[in-house]
């Protein structure tokens, strides 16, 4: 039986995860954080401010990650080796860190990308993005008139 309860695994020097078992054991499930983390760092390296104002942008202001999540994500992502600190990124402000997605955290963030796209689909074969998908023809059909 697969466990499915949703609490953070925060095993020293791991990774964020949640605790969920899945039939595909080739990587820990991310916490939306930690994965949010890795898609600011996948487009490029960034300091944490630049983090958190990214995250923010990209989701449209629906996730804002606060300094003490930011910061122990980074800390367990820097300790799984997912990510480096970039050394001298940070002139001329030396109190910055400025980060790096490692070759292990960008295949971590694909497994999970990965996971999450095969999860929207079985959500559309279920019909439960159809209002979604019903909203978009019903814009095409009045785009073409």
């Amino acid at each position: 039986m697969q466990r499915s309860a949703w609490i953070p695994r925060t095993a020293r020097g791991s990774v964020s995860t949640m605790d969920i078992t899945t039939a595909d054991s080739s990587g820990p499930v991310l916490t939306p954080a930690v994965f949010h983390i890795l898609l600011v760092l996948a487009a490029g390296d960034a300091h944490g401010y630049a983090i958190m104002s990214e995250v923010e942008r990209m989701t449209g202001g629906r996730t804002q990650l606060g300094p003490g999540t930011l910061y122990r994500s980074l800390f367990r992502l820097l300790q799984a080796g997912w990510i480096v600190e970039v050394p001298g990124a940070a002139e001329p402000d030396e109190r910055r860190r400025v980060y790096r997605l490692t070759a292990a955290g960008l295949a971590g963030t694909r497994r999970e990308a990965l996971r999450l796209e095969a999860l929207v689909q079985a959500a559309g074969r279920r019909g439960l993005l159809a209002r979604r998908t019903a909203s978009r023809r019903a814009a095409g059909r009045g785009a073409r008139a």
